[in-house]
């Protein structure tokens, strides 16, 4: 079974974000762009402190937008820094702010007309959201994203979107996610 909607493919691996070679990656931020624990700390490690530096000059980012700096040393071109929301109660709007996150990353890819992008399980570590509730609500906005392109005849320039997760426990959560979405087809 193909994982595609038009010209867009999914997939999900397990492995290190940093180390893929996609156009854009995704960063899972705060709102201060303020690297300096988890997944984005890694991203400043490895891409080098250019994306602090541009990420200070762009300032504070509401929760559930997105914005985009290089990707710096990495094999990356770009990162796009998506701020999700961290996790309450899940009665607090967790939900919308997160989906928000993940539709404002992949405008910003569209945008800047960029062909490939990673998306981790954002919010899903410091943040606390639980993995099972994130990946459905980032998997579902992706699809919802490229299905409402192709359903209003709009061109994307993304043809492949991979969820990237670093253990095995979350990459098969996200992996029933994605199937689930193509098995309703």
């Amino acid at each position: 079974m193909s994982n595609k909607i038009a010209n867009t493919e999914f997939e999900v691996i397990q492995g290190d974000i940093t180390l893929l070679e996609t156009d854009a990656i995704v960063n899972p931020a705060n709102t201060f762009l303020m690297h300096t624990g988890g997944l984005a700390a890694a991203i400043v490690k490895r891409g080098g402190m250019i994306i602090q530096q541009e990420s200070k000059k762009i300032g504070n980012v509401q929760t559930g937008s997105a914005v985009i700096t290089t990707g710096g040393n990495m094999k990356t071109k770009h990162v796009i820094h998506a701020v999700g929301p961290r996790y309450k109660d899940g009665k607090s709007g967790e939900a919308e702010k997160l989906a928000s996150a993940v539709n404002n990353a992949l405008k910003v890819a569209d945008v800047k007309k960029l062909k490939s992008i990673a998306i981790p399980a954002i919010s899903s570590g410091i943040f606390g959201y639980p993995v099972e509730e994130s990946a459905k609500i980032i998997v579902d906005t992706a699809i919802e994203y490229f299905n409402a392109k192709k359903k209003a005849k709009e061109e994307t320039t993304i043809e492949k979107v991979v969820f990237c997760l670093l253990d095995e426990n979350t990459t098969s959560i996200f992996k029933k996610s994605l199937e689930s979405n193509f098995k309703k087809k």
